[in-house]
């Protein structure tokens, strides 16, 4: 049971993502993971100050919603479920998704942007990122598809853990922001990544992707990860890490101690562990067989009617 004010769930989604180093160190693990002629076509695509690197623009989508000209895309980072967790948990897009869009209509339609962005850049019709369009395209699919793999990311309690207050390492804080990142920190025991480059402790994820050396297998984390079928794949992994919203996120007792020494953090840390190398595989994955053309061609955009009476647009 969970033994805290619950905030409710109408309140706006969460105003924050993967702390903006963590974002990169995901989207560097990525980068590690990209075949040769992805890398070179992903450099076509971003501008010049990336470098051709994901890492390097992973955190972008966060700074972007923030400005006047991107804060049509705020909704875009998540997804707020009306289930209850630990009680049941369950996702539903035309129940969930906000009238401006959610993090599964985001994957989908800026899946099928890149597709064709990717097929000029195969005939040398852009290079070095001079399209906007498409740069800003690659860099929210980095940045969703690591987003998606937070759990409360695909949460509408408390708006996403934001209004959720707990205790980390004797400091006041909200449930998003540690899972967000005190609880990585916590088990990379550094206090922040340094973002120069990859570091150790996504280093050794990547070499344990290699080594199929995870909890759960790659083969299950790649279970869906077809361009072709955007959509089906969004929900799926919106609802595989939905799952750990009641499997553990919310099924704990707080009862006000500190989730640093309580053991909420310890347990927490393998889940954030396998979640963030689940973000890099699949991230790396999707713009490999993107670039490759390995998925059947369907163009399907989505635009958002949520139809449900007790959805975030209340079933217009």
């Amino acid at each position: 049971m969970i033994h805290a004010v619950a905030v409710a769930a109408t309140l706006a989604g969460p105003a924050l993502s993967w702390n903006t180093d963590v974002h990169q160190q995901i989207a560097y693990a990525a980068d590690e993971l990209l075949n040769p002629w992805t890398k070179q076509i992903i450099k076509q695509l971003l501008e010049p100050s990336a470098e051709g690197s994901l890492g390097r623009v992973g955190a972008w989508a966060d700074g972007y919603r923030k400005t006047p000209e991107g804060a049509y895309t705020n909704t875009w980072h998540y997804i707020d479920p009306a289930d209850e967790p630990p009680s049941f948990c369950n996702v539903h897009f035309n129940r969930d998704c906000t009238k401006g869009g959610c993090i599964v209509s985001a994957l989908t339609n800026q899946t099928e942007i890149v597709k064709g962005c990717i097929s000029r850049a195969k005939l040398g019709k852009i290079r070095n990122g001079e399209d906007y369009t498409c740069a800003n395209a690659v860099k929210f699919l980095a940045h969703f598809t690591a987003d998606i793999a937070q759990p409360l990311h695909v949460s509408g309690i408390a708006a996403g853990g934001n209004g959720f207050p707990v205790t980390f390492n004797g400091t006041a804080t909200n449930l998003h922001s540690v899972w967000d990142g005190a609880i990585i920190y916590a088990k990379a025991g550094v206090t922040s990544f340094n973002n120069a480059t990859i570091q150790p402790f996504f280093k050794n994820a990547v070499k344990r992707l290699r080594s199929d050396d995870f909890i759960t297998s790659t083969a299950d984390m790649l279970a869906c990860s077809d361009p072709g079928t955007p959509h089906k794949c969004a929900m799926e992994w919106a609802r595989d890490t939905n799952e750990w919203t009641c499997d553990y996120v919310y099924s704990q007792i707080f009862n006000g101690t500190d989730l640093a020494t309580s053991g909420y953090a310890k347990g927490a840390g393998y889940i954030v562990e396998v979640q963030t190398a689940k973000a890099a595989l699949r991230m790396a994955t999707y713009f490999n067989r993107l670039v490759e053309g390995n998925y059947r061609q369907r163009d399907v955009y989505l635009e958002t009617v949520p139809s449900w009476i007790l959805g975030p647009a209340g079933g217009i």
